[in-house]
């Protein structure tokens, strides 16, 4: 009997113990999905920096990246396996320049490993006084007629503003979340 009395007491201890255990102590948070996202534009567009920031790296020792109009042929290499797309442009650019990532843009839209994935389109530097605004740019690299029946994002971003390009990061992820195409987003 007294053997049946102490099995009992344990069962309970191990119930209690697992009770008290969820009621108090967090258990760890489920894993967080994770994306491959392929990060291009031209150079100076700011990538490098945007992304060590964004890493919480500090950015003050950031070396362009040399070399990268140069692998641009290369780029689609790294488009495989790719669920999503940021493409990094100059707001502040010459209208050369602007030129260029604009047909670079237009490219990857229409790439046939990109063209179904989400973009996310940061036009960088807005700290500048050159920088065009993120209506101009819509308009200058026609988004609205390129873009449509996408899944994309256009913001505004700063090296000295995180909490929005942390914001349009938020988006993306949304928007590789979401099961269905969805219209165009701005």
């Amino acid at each position: 009997m007294s053997e049946h009395i102490q099995l009992s007491v344990a069962l309970c201890r191990i119930g209690f113990y697992t009770c008290l255990q969820k009621l108090c102590c967090k258990a760890p948070p489920p894993p967080r999905p994770e994306y491959d996202v392929v990060c291009i534009g031209l150079s100076g567009a700011g990538k490098t920096s945007l992304l060590s920031r964004l890493c919480n790296e500090i950015s003050d020792g950031t070396v362009p990246t040399t070399g990268a109009e140069t692998i641009k042929k290369y780029w689609s290499r790294y488009y495989q396996g790719s669920q999503g797309v940021v493409f990094v442009l100059n707001s502040a650019a010459s209208d050369e320049e602007m030129e260029a990532s604009r047909s670079e843009l237009h490219l990857a839209l229409q790439h046939p490993q990109l063209c179904t994935l989400p973009f996310l389109v940061l036009a960088n530097h807005q700290d500048s006084p050159a920088a065009r605004s993120v209506s101009e740019i819509r308009k200058f690299f026609e988004l609205e007629l390129l873009a449509r029946g996408k899944r994309w994002i256009l913001a505004g971003t700063s090296t000295n503003n995180m909490e929005d390009v942390k914001e349009s990061f938020s988006q993306l992820i949304s928007l590789l979340e979401e099961k269905e195409v969805l219209p165009s987003r701005i």
